[in-house]
């Protein structure tokens, strides 16, 4: 333990000092200025003689060390969790468009969609990464915020696992929802932002074509990793139908300086989340903050009940 003021212990001698002063050695015969409901006059007294406390001496030098206790501000060092701040921020702009809810991927031999694949391979993503700030940007036919920049991973796991098709429209702009990312990235001032964008199409609808998101991605300084999902793309397949424009998200990575992940399968996409978790590493491990822990409020409240003690019985007896 130690003390945030030590140098307040100076004042403990100070009543002390009071009561040896010269004034107060002469001025036996007249009064010492104290609460009349702590005073009584000593037998045989006169008018002018000296008033002092009768069994009070022993509880007010008590409550004298508990304030100056108080005022050195007693504290313990001890190591706390600290939140390992990397200073990245992340933003997920998620495909919700009517094809996202296929059901071709496979999860323990059970067919389950697309967009059920990549929220339980996006929750676990964010659950990893301590120290960021994450956000979830949604599109299809237009592009909304779904949850805000936060340190708060479980408010943007929430985010996901609410998300629904449909609420965005069933059309794919993938050109707005990344545009939209960008605006709220230009708002920040973190030296690392990035954007992992996910679509399984082809950008149907909005007013920016997503190339020229991807060289505006690339002037501001964000990288941009994008996922192309789904088991057929236009370059292998240009006439398939719901066929994901793997070129185009290609560009868009490449531009801003990101990588391209082309995911058929949930091992994929589980492989996907492992690497973007290494190109873009987590600073959790980190060792404990040694924080000062204070505890001048227990003296304070210890002088404060104390005083109401010695006010409600002596104040009875005058």
């Amino acid at each position: 333990m130690d003390f945030a003021l030590p140098q307040a212990f100076v004042l403990l001698p100070l009543p002390l000092l009071v009561l040896w002063l010269p004034k107060a050695r002469q001025g036996l015969g007249g009064w010492v200025q104290i609460p009349p409901s702590l005073a009584v006059r000593l037998p045989g007294g006169s008018d002018g003689g000296l008033t002092r406390t009768a069994g009070l001496t022993a509880p007010l030098a008590l409550l004298w060390v508990l304030l100056v206790l108080a005022l050195a501000g007693p504290r313990i060092l001890s190591p706390t969790a600290l939140l390992p701040a990397s200073g990245r921020d992340i933003i997920l702009a998620l495909d919700l468009s009517g094809s996202m809810e296929k059901e071709d991927f496979d999860l323990d031999g059970h067919p389950i969609s697309r967009l059920d694949a990549v929220k339980r391979v996006a929750k676990a993503f964010i659950a990893r990464r301590a120290g960021d700030r994450v956000g979830l940007v949604v599109f299809g036919d237009k592009a909304y915020v779904a949850s805000p920049l936060t340190f708060d991973l479980g408010a943007t796991a929430q985010a996901i696992e609410e998300a629904a098709i449909g609420v965005s429209g069933r059309s794919t702009s993938i050109g707005d929802g990344l545009g939209l990312t960008l605006k709220r990235l230009q708002e920040s001032d973190s030296p690392a932002r990035v954007v992992v964008l996910l679509s399984d199409g082809v950008s149907t609808a909005g007013s920016v074509p997503p190339g020229e998101v991807g060289a505006l991605a690339a002037r501001m300084g964000v990288t941009v990793h994008t996922i192309a999902l789904g088991p057929k793309d236009l370059e292998t397949d240009p006439k398939a139908r719901d066929a994901v424009d793997v070129a185009t998200l290609r560009d868009i990575a490449e531009t801003s300086g990101g990588a391209l992940f082309r995911v058929k399968t949930l091992a994929d996409l589980l492989a996907v989340a492992q690497a973007i978790d290494t190109l873009e590493p987590s600073l959790s491990e980190r060792p404990p903050l040694a924080v000062h822990r204070e505890y001048w409020t227990l003296p304070a409240i210890l002088a404060l009940v104390l005083s109401l003690v010695l006010m409600a019985t002596h104040g009875r007896r005058a």
